[in-house]
């Protein structure tokens, strides 16, 4: 990440400081043109030995400006080289002292250092603000206070700056720098704090300066003497600096790697929106909990809820589990039998809840990741294994293990199917490779639906057709139902803008479905799929529809 980390400090002799900086150097492109005359390896041990040497001689440069600092305002000696740090994957080295390297660097750390600790603050003057402009950088600050016996006020100020020429880059990565920094910035005060305490059992300082005489002419003498106290010796740390710099270096490179770009073919989908969204709502929730009381465990029980939104993507829990799985729609589709897939197929489309029922966790939520497939992510509510039935408003899938009773009025519901996942004791069959499903297992499926699941939706219908034809691969198929779910989506939108937004009637609304394509003999399947969908649909994109249609209601009259 283009960034730079830096602690500030607001000395009362000296004004805002900047005490310690991290900041990441990159590794030069390789230049097909200059391979040719590429310098040997002991030219470049001796490139390296003159950069070490500039990184010191620059250090021992400012030996005139640290003379006139206290010992506030110093974090490493004049003859420290710096703390390095190598990422072996990427070649990135993080570099740490006491000023950044480059004087351009330097005059943009050093305002964004006496704004972050002067005007720019939130109020309270503890937490963080976001300031900064294109010339100078944009900076992420938090402001915060380390308690001293010996200050003005028993405390002193300082703050964690971020600086970074991208703006919307820092702005997205507000959650993550303000969960991570308050990580750092609770250690050190809570360090400070032990010392403090400790320091005013031996001394309290209070009493100390009510009985004390105030002179004018010694004030000046008390405040200097006051004010030479370093971090290290308010925290009684002795590899701060050090401990500072791994920190420093960890969040800038995960920062860096946390969002990373991708290129998309058009406009993003509503998939991707979705997910977009739920991740920006999960870091948001983390980060409210983590400063509340019971956080630690609000927060489990968050990852372990938000984590059905997620694994639609990765089902790296779903690999890692041990035993038989679902591989394809296909597989699957050939295990159960056309029937029976038809119609536990028809039920996920339908918006049915559909429950597993059964002891083998990963065979269970390989099914779950294989039928997910089959609906856009806005609609898939997942459960993967409980010991408990859980309601069809809570989840659309639902994984139990065997001895979990259904309720009556879910086995009586015709908008309900379970799948009962049973071990054919008799199959003497070697459980190893994993086409060996239907034989050491048997499926059970029941539903009280009684409604025919042979007509639609047209989707299901080309689906199978798809799924059939044994001479398109799965990869082929997997892209064939991309393109139907996209297909579907679209008609989903027309059908939400014409009904809901614009608010037309039955006989309108008939007449846009025959224009869709979805009436026919399949129409009540294709009509209720679609009504379904539209709950998948993101809130980007009804919040923009809505804004439109407000906009197009105030425009005749303006």
């Amino acid at each position: 990440m283009n960034a730079l980390v830096a602690l500030c400090h607001f000395c009362e002799l000296h004004g805002p400081r900047t005490l310690f900086c991290t900041e990441a150097l990159h590794p030069p492109s390789p230049d097909p043109s200059s391979q040719a005359g590429a310098p040997a390896p002991g030219d470049r041990d001796r490139d390296g030995d003159r950069e070490g040497e500039g990184l010191t001689m620059r250090a021992n440069s400012s030996a005139t400006q640290r003379g006139e600092m206290c010992e506030g305002c110093r974090s490493l000696p004049a003859s420290h080289p710096g703390f390095v740090s190598i990422d072996d994957e990427t070649g990135i080295r993080f570099l740490s002292h006491q000023h950044p390297r480059q004087p351009q660097l330097f005059s943009v750390v050093r305002q964004a250092c006496v704004r972050s600790l002067s005007c720019e603050v939130c109020p309270g003057r503890e937490g963080p603000i976001f300031f900064g402009d294109e010339q100078h950088g944009f900076v992420f600050s938090h402001t915060f206070f380390i308690k001293d016996s010996l200050a003005r006020g028993f405390q002193r100020w300082y703050s964690i700056v971020m600086v970074a020429m991208d703006r919307i880059y820092l702005i997205n990565s507000w959650p993550f720098l303000l969960r991570h920094l308050r990580l750092t910035i609770q250690s050190l005060q809570s360090t400070a704090l032990k010392v403090f305490d400790s320091e005013q059992g031996v001394c309290p300082q209070r009493a100390v300066r009510m009985n004390s005489v105030f002179s004018p002419a010694v004030f000046p003498h008390q405040r200097s003497g006051n004010a030479a106290r370093s971090l290290t010796s308010l925290t009684q740390h002795p590899s701060l600096w050090a401990s500072l710099h791994s920190s420093f270096s960890w969040l800038l490179k995960a920062c860096g790697s946390r969002l990373t770009e991708k290129l998309l073919e058009g406009a993003p989908t509503e998939d991707t929106l979705v997910l977009i969204e739920r991740q920006t709502e999960q870091e948001e929730e983390m980060s409210c909990w983590e400063g509340a009381e019971g956080g630690g465990a609000k927060s489990q029980r968050h990852q372990s809820e938000s984590g059905m939104g997620h694994d639609f993507l990765c089902e790296n829990a779903t690999c890692d589990l041990p035993g038989l799985k679902f591989r394809s729609l296909r597989h699957l589709r050939q295990v159960l039998g056309a029937a029976d897939f038809r119609q536990l197929a028809w039920h996920v489309l339908m918006g049915n809840q559909v429950i597993w029922r059964g002891a083998d966790p990963g065979l269970i939520q390989s099914a779950f990741t294989v039928l997910k497939s089959l609906l856009p992510v806005g609609c898939v509510r997942s459960v993967p294994y409980s010991a408990q039935y859980e309601e069809a408003y809570k989840c659309n899938f639902l994984g139990l293990s065997p001895d979990v009773l259904i309720p009556a009025h879910v086995s009586s519901s015709e908008f309900s199917v379970l799948v009962d996942v049973v071990l054919d004791r008799s199959s003497q069959t070697s459980a190893g490779g994993e086409d060996d499903v239907g034989s050491v297992y048997q499926f059970s499926l029941s539903s009280a639906n009684t409604q025919p699941t042979d007509r639609g939706p047209t989707l299901l219908n080309k689906l199978e057709v798809a799924l059939s034809n044994e001479n398109l691969s799965v990869d082929v198929v997997s892209h064939c139902l991309l393109c139907l779910k996209e297909e579907w989506m679209n008609k989903v939108k027309v059908l939400f803008k014409f009904s809901k937004v614009d608010g037309r009637g039955r006989e309108d609304t008939q007449k846009v479905l025959a224009l869709l394509g979805a009436t026919g003999p399949s129409e009540e399947d294709n009509v209720r799929l679609l009504k379904y969908w539209m709950t998948g649909l993101s809130k980007t994109y009804k919040s923009h529809l809505m804004t439109a249609v407000r906009g197009g209601e105030r425009s005749p009259s303006q």
